[in-house]
């Protein structure tokens, strides 16, 4: 029975976790632009969702916004990591607790108070004949400030892990530091770099409350297209949309998973 009901929490949870997803993906294909009934199969969405100018717009500057920030978020944050390895623990401590106020904090705090920044910076630079445009550059720097502290808690234990004998046995055998560094340091560390880079990712691709209080007029991401669009009603080419970027991070964690049971077996074997 003790079985049973275990399995049966564990089902529950999945329904909970999946069942509006599977209800966004069966709307995905519903021919009737309302909800209320159910009209045919249909796949006219997925067409019209490439035809629609201002989705396609809000999709590459989601994509672009993501993969720039979590880049840039990624190279900080392993510089960081590296530099909080060699500090005394008592400052080690002190910084990954500063750290992680970022995290702790609600995303609006962290919103308004970026948009207050960018809106001093911008009356600081006009005496001298300069603006500050909200738009992508602002939203960009917003992004991987907020993304910073996760790349930085991906990355450190891995950091923490390493063997500083391998690395100094790289240096006696005649390997300059930046080679040292590019073929012992960086291998072992690489799964705490990809993961931290996903995750920034993932948090930016996710992200409406800071992006809606630094963007411009005329910049959108998908939330906050969808947001604009659920006081008039949302677009069933949303629905596609969003059904497509479910399967893409489906398949992409898929491959994930497959290229490290492959890395294990070949570890085992040699």
């Amino acid at each position: 029975m003790k079985k049973f009901f275990t399995r049966l929490y564990v089902i529950l949870i999945f329904i909970l976790l999946y069942a509006p997803i599977a209800v966004l993906i069966a709307f995905s294909f519903n021919d009737s632009r309302t909800r209320a009934k159910w009209g045919g199969f249909t796949m006219k969405w997925y067409v019209q969702m490439f035809q629609d100018a201002e989705i396609m717009a809000a999709l590459r500057n989601t994509l672009v916004l993501a993969f720039v920030s979590a880049l840039i978020a990624t190279v900080l944050g392993l510089m960081a990591s590296l530099s909080l390895n060699r500090m005394k623990k008592r400052k080690r401590t002190i910084v990954l607790g500063i750290l992680n106020i970022p995290m702790l904090n609600a995303d609006i705090v962290t919103g308004i108070s970026l948009m207050l920044v960018f809106i001093a910076f911008g009356q600081f630079l006009s005496q001298y004949g300069y603006t500050v445009v909200f738009g992508f550059g602002t939203v960009l720097l917003g992004h991987i400030t907020f993304n910073i502290p996760y790349t930085v808690m991906s990355i450190m234990p891995r950091v923490q892990g390493i063997n500083p004998s391998t690395y100094e046995a790289a240096l006696d055998l005649g390997a300059t530091r930046s080679q040292a560094f590019r073929k012992v340091v960086l291998p072992d560390i690489l799964p705490g770099i990809l993961s931290g880079f996903l995750l920034a990712f993932t948090l930016s691709l996710d992200d409406f409350v800071i992006t809606h209080f630094i963007k411009g007029p005329g910049f959108d991401t998908l939330s906050t297209k969808i947001y604009t669009e659920v006081r008039k009603g949302i677009k069933p080419e949303m629905y596609a949309l969003s059904t497509l970027l479910f399967a893409g991070v489906l398949l992409m964690m898929f491959g994930i998973e497959k290229g490290r049971n492959a890395r294990k077996k070949s570890q085992q074997y040699h």
